[in-house]
């Protein structure tokens, strides 16, 4: 047994710094050719979060890439699943049920096509409407009650486009100025989201 092994056995509980109280998503898919995409709005969004607050996402578990840190005095796991948009609840459930959270205690950061690009909306709860991520994460946890901040992509040009092609094209130059620009309010709204300040942070930065 190696000390990563080791590591693993130990209580989430007794670890440094005391429990996880918040798992923070950002959705999205792995590797270079999906990077500044529409569908990657989460993670930027979530690798924005992990600048801000100086916590370093690169422990492989859950079948995602993680990393742990404090956001207000709350000690907060943030995850980027590794499974591909459509099986994110998976990376989701796994690290939910490891330290025994409640649904209520996750937050997703995810591309919503329904808002101009940059627009940011926080949500408490809510369906998944189109979106095969948030599907997943309801499909996997049962529930739909965790807090959402959607980073709006725009809607396609017209009706006739093809959807995959819409969110999977790489955003350049002024457009991936504003995704950048919304990653950064997520960044500055998060800290009143995990401490329940949801009404204030709507009032703020929706």
């Amino acid at each position: 047994m190696n000390i990563f092994d080791l590591f693993d056995k130990i209580s989430p509980k007794k670890r440094k710094g005391g429990p996880i109280k918040k798992i923070i998503v950002g959705l999205g898919n792995p590797g270079p050719k999906y990077d500044n995409t529409r569908h990657n709005a989460g993670f930027k969004a979530l690798d924005a979060v992990a600048q801000k607050f100086n916590i370093v996402v690169d422990k492989y578990k859950f079948k995602a890439f993680v990393g742990d840190g404090f956001i207000e005095n709350t000690r907060c796991l943030l995850v980027k699943p590794l499974t591909y948009m459509n099986e994110s609840g998976v990376s989701v459930e796994a690290a939910r049920e490891y330290y025994k959270l409640d649904v209520s205690d996750i937050i997703v950061l995810v591309d919503d096509i329904s808002f101009d690009l940059g627009k940011i909306r926080i949500r408490r709860k809510g369906s998944a409407g189109t979106h095969n991520g948030l599907k997943s994460v309801i499909y996997s946890t049962g529930d739909e009650n965790f807090c959402r901040i959607k980073i709006g992509v725009g809607n396609k040009p017209n009706p006739e486009y093809d959807l995959a092609r819409w969110v999977l094209a790489r955003l350049k130059g002024e457009d991936l100025e504003k995704l950048e620009a919304a990653s950064e309010k997520i960044a500055q709204a998060i800290g009143l989201v995990v401490c329940g300040k949801i009404d204030e942070a709507m009032n703020k930065y929706n």
